[in-house]
């Protein structure tokens, strides 16, 4: 499901730093919109890495040989933190003048941030990952697992629309064997409608 996160948070930010670049001058609708889809990233991310910060890196801190690799990870945390609150500030420039060049410099900032969230998720795919892989099917992890989930149905069902918002195949897939389908429609579709709603048409409109 990492992986799955991961994929969202990097196709979002791609997503985000095209329409940024191709925003129409003095478009306030559409400064607005994008304004909407950055926050929604903003706070996927956000419960994604406390959530880490909480539950994940604590489990980690008892494993044998991680606690280093913790120490790197709560680092890049505070620096992801940095970038994106700077993204935050030029977005809401943007979304208060709706210029073609608060939007470019919007885009930059998202740029930025790219490159220092891109440098995180690879090291956790690379050196977390697979530190973790033998304790996934233990008690312990399962916890924390649980722990790791959207506070609300509300919460689950937007998270659940989002990750499948440009999913790939294998993802899918993946996404599929892990929830059952049933579940995945009950709470993307209606549980998630307010994502529907509100964030898919951007990136739509995006295309």
């Amino acid at each position: 499901m990492n992986r799955v996160i991961h994929a969202a948070v990097r196709r979002d930010l791609g997503r985000l730093a095209s329409a940024l670049a191709a925003a129409p001058d003095g478009d306030r609708a559409r400064a607005r919109q994008l304004g909407v889809a950055y926050a929604h990233l903003h706070d996927q991310l956000k419960h994604h890495h406390e959530g880490e910060d909480t539950h994940v890196f604590p489990f980690l801190a008892r494993v044998e040989g991680a606690r280093e690799l913790v120490e790197v990870m709560e680092s890049e945390h505070e620096a992801m933190a940095t970038a994106l609150a700077d993204v935050h500030a030029a977005m809401d420039t943007y979304v208060s003048t709706a210029s073609t060049g608060d939007a470019h410099a919007a885009r930059d900032a998202v740029e930025r941030a790219r490159a220092v969230v891109e440098r995180h998720l690879s090291h956790e795919e690379d050196d977390l990952e697979p530190l973790l892989l033998p304790h996934l099917e233990t008690p312990a992890w399962k916890a924390v697992e649980k722990k790791l989930r959207p506070p609300s149905l509300a919460g689950s069902g937007r998270f659940m629309a989002w990750v499948q918002d440009g999913m790939t195949d294998p993802e899918r897939a993946y996404l599929r064997s892990a929830v059952p389908v049933p579940v995945i429609f009950l709470l993307s579709r209606i549980a998630g409608r307010r994502y529907h709603r509100d964030v898919a048409p951007v990136w739509q409109s995006a295309t």
